[in-house]
Formats: C-alpha cells, structure tokens, sequence
C-alpha cells in the first residue's frame, strides 16, 4: 500500500486536488449552460465519480506489502471496523448532498460566487473542527490567520458579485428587445454583452431570469454546510477520534474509507436524481430514465467531471491523512481555479466595470494568499 509520509508530497496532492476540484464544477457548468438537464449529468458524473475511488483503492490501497497497523485494501474489507465505515458513509452523503445543491447554484449566482461561498463555509466550520479532531497538530498561529485570509475574500466576493449584477442590469435595461424569449438576439453574441446573457437564458436548462438572487444564495449557504461536514466525518472514520472501534481493530486506512466514502455518495445520488427526473425541481421538464439513457449530448464531459472530482476528493484525503485535514483544506481555495475557467470559458465578469475587475482581483489575491497560509501550517501525523 502506498502512503504518503512527508510534508512536501502531502502538498502536492493538495495542489494537483486544488485543479481538479476548480475544474469539474466549469465542466457541469458548461453542461447547463449548453441546456443538458442537471439530472441527467449528475448521474453520468456519479458512475465515475465511484469509479474513480475503485481505482484508488484497488491500485494504491493494494499495492506493495501492508503498513504496520495499516493493512491493504481488501484485508481491510472483511475486518469488524463498522463503526468507522459508517462515519466514512456519512461523509459521502454531506459531499453528495452538497455537489447536488451547487449544481443548481451555479445557474443563479454564478460559478465563481458559488464556489467562493461554499468554500468560506466549509473553511470557517469544517477547518476548525479538524483542527481540533486532529489533536492540533496544525500550527494555530498560521491555521487561523489563514482562515480569516478566506473570510476577508469572502467579503470581497461578495462585493464582486454585487457590482457585477449592477453591470448586468445596466446592460439589460439598454436593450429593447424581449429579454425573457430571447427575441431579436443574434446567435453567437459576444461575452458581455446584453445579447449574450439573453441568448445564454435562451438555452441553458435551469431559467433564471425573473427568479430572486436569495434562492441561489440560500442554496449555496445550504451546500456550504453540507461540505464542511463531510471532511471531518472522513477524519472520524480514518483516525477514530472517538474511539468507537474495538480493541485490536485497524484504523480504517486512507484509500478504504475513500471507497466506502464514495459508495454513499453514489447511492444518494442515484436515489435523488432519479427522483428528480420524473419529480423535477425548479421548473424543469420531466424525464425520465429511458431519455437518460439515449441522451449522449455531452456525457463525456460529464463522466470526464466525475473522474476529476473524484481523483480531486482522494487527493485532498491523502494529503490530509499526511499533514492534518484542516491543512488539505488548503483546496477549498478552488475558486481561484473555478474563476478563471468561468472568465476563460463563460464569459465572466467580460465587459464588466472596472470597480467590479479592481474587486475581483483582490478576490483573487487574497485567496492566494488564504492558500498558501492554510498550507504553512501542515503539520506531521505520527502513525503508531
């Protein structure tokens, strides 16, 4: 089994998880916008997203001789660690829950204010409960400063998308053509324009115009939640803070809670978004699994997302299980990531004014630092 024992490979994987964790949610987002039913993309993402922890656990988890106290995957499998398992399950239902909420989020606040929200959350709450659950071998005095380093780009990101809604508005209220239907739009507009957040309405599945901002924000705020329970559920279920697990029994290792995590998440998001398929929410038409299964238009960019958040989810574990789980929430600074493919790829904050560009680079800054700083502060987990 391979496991990752210094300080240097455990920020790599938080940095390599930082892309692909900043990348699959442009990937959904592109999906919607192209008018693809989130139902339907969920569930491709799914298949492969529990692909991606087979594959983990059946390569690194397997591979090599066992650890002292760190047996391989499939030992592991047939050992009495229930306890443990279910804390890993949990998790995978916080992560699933919260990856479904976001993917209508996007649609009404946007990619980048989303992912800022959500990740503030998960770093305010989730990080100082892995600090405490990891016996604080986190360095405080850097941990914390960086936390209030995302708190502060919070703030700023906020601002970022109050003005850039004030642009959109001015933008709209020039137009004389019907921006409900789209009527009189030219195919192809060009990013930030008037025109082109029309023609977007036009297509994408999830309709937002005439909807309030606070259902969006109030979804994120809900998914926030959800992530920032999941992490410190994974380190119960990996180092057993509360000691639920017999005497004599492993610690579930890394790559076995993973597997376990991501069955969960899988099961939920089976159950839910079949469900959602023939009761849809937010207005959207009816499907069902029969047109699941024939529609093809862009199911690979949906199972190439759920290989990525599921590679990117791994990552961050091992890096966690390394140097402490409140430093791997280093990742949650994939805004920086998520923004620059919402700029590069949708069209974001183009043409906007250059209030909203001076705030969003302070965004941007700030996170950088909010990253490296959550980074400094890796510390050492001693194995027995």
């Amino acid at each position: 089994m391979y496991v990752v024992e210094s300080k240097g490979g455990a920020i790599a994987c938080m940095l390599l998880s930082l892309f692909f964790l900043g990348t699959w949610p442009a990937v959904m987002t592109a999906l919607e916008r192209r008018g693809r039913l989130p139902q339907h993309t969920y569930l491709d993402y799914s298949i492969t997203n529990l692909l991606a922890a087979v594959l983990i656990a059946l390569t690194l988890g397997q591979i090599g001789d066992p650890k002292p106290n760190q047996p391989n995957f499939f030992t592991q499998l047939a050992q009495d660690n229930w306890p443990s398992v279910l804390f890993a399950m949990v998790g995978g239902v916080f992560l699933s829950i919260g990856n479904l909420s976001t993917q209508y989020a996007w649609a009404f606040v946007g990619l980048s204010v989303t992912e800022v929200i959500t990740s503030s959350i998960t770093v305010v709450i989730g990080t100082t409960m892995n600090y405490y659950l990891d016996g604080k071998i986190n360095k405080a005095e850097i941990l914390f400063p960086g936390v209030a380093c995302f708190l502060i780009a919070v703030c700023v990101g906020a601002a970022v998308h109050c003005s850039n809604s004030d642009d959109n508005k001015a933008k709209l209220e020039g137009l004389s053509v019907d921006k409900e239907k789209g009527k009189g739009t030219p195919v192809g507009a060009e990013f930030g324009t008037a025109d082109f957040l029309i023609e977007l309405e036009h297509k994408r599945s999830i309709k937002v115009f005439g909807r309030s901002v606070w259902m969006g924000l109030t979804i994120s705020f809900f998914a926030g939640l959800c992530f920032s329970l999941f992490s410190p559920s994974f380190n119960l279920a990996t180092n057993d803070q509360w000691h639920t697990l017999k005497k004599g029994v492993d610690h579930l290792v890394v790559y076995t809670a993973f597997f376990y995590f991501s069955c969960s998440c899988f099961v939920i998001a089976i159950i839910l978004n079949i469900t959602f398929l023939y009761r849809p929410v937010l207005n959207l038409p009816k499907s069902s699994f029969k047109a699941y299964i024939n529609d093809w238009n862009g199911r690979g960019l949906a199972l190439l997302a759920g290989l990525l958040c599921g590679f990117g989810n791994g990552l961050q574990f091992m890096g966690g299980e390394a140097a402490g789980y409140a430093a791997a929430d280093a990742v949650q600074a994939l805004p920086l990531v998520s923004t620059f493919w919402g700029v590069l790829l949708f069209g974001e904050y183009r043409k906007s004014s250059k209030k909203t560009y001076i705030l969003l680079v302070s965004m941007l800054c700030m996170f950088i630092v909010a990253v490296g700083v959550l980074m400094a502060s890796s510390g050492h987990r001693k194995t027995s």
